[in-house]
């Protein structure tokens, strides 16, 4: 019978210490809360509003007051809130007359139409917000091959 049970159980009465650790299940248990932490942090990070930007190579970061966002479908945001061209207008005219180093940050899907982009532009300007800048991902390389 003690061969059955393997080297060093010799079979009595089972008072032997246990002189090993067997760290394999603790190993397990944080590779399983790594992999949970990495998950859940990708979707704290994640942006609410999923919009295809355009890339460009020489873009720079700022900081918004004003974020307008135009979707793919032909939607509106401002500040991250469904708005109309109406509305859009008579907010920032607010903002511009309440603060006169407002900005806007615009934010269009790569797949909204130029004219449309160009349309937004011009209702920013004609509500007083001089100061505005178009929101990129930056994408390195982009322009390799055109530069001297």
């Amino acid at each position: 019978m003690a061969d059955a049970l393997g080297p060093g159980h010799e079979g009595g009465d089972g008072d032997d210490l246990i002189t090993s650790i067997n760290v394999t299940p603790m190993v397990d248990i944080m590779l399983v809360l790594l992999i949970i932490f990495m998950v859940t942090a990708t979707f704290i990070v994640r942006p609410s509003i999923k919009v295809e930007l355009p890339k460009a190579s020489t873009a720079e970061k700022s900081v918004a007051t004003v974020g307008v966002t135009l979707l793919a479908g032909g939607g509106l945001l401002l500040n991250g809130r469904p708005t109309t061209e109406r509305q859009l207008y008579a907010q920032l005219k607010r903002q511009a007359q309440s603060k006169q180093d407002t900005q806007a940050i615009i934010a269009g899907d790569a797949a909204v139409p130029h004219g449309r982009v160009v349309r937004v532009i011009d209702i920013i300007r004609r509500a007083g917000v001089t100061r505005f800048a178009i929101n990129v991902r930056i994408e390195e390389g982009a322009l390799s091959g055109i530069e001297d």
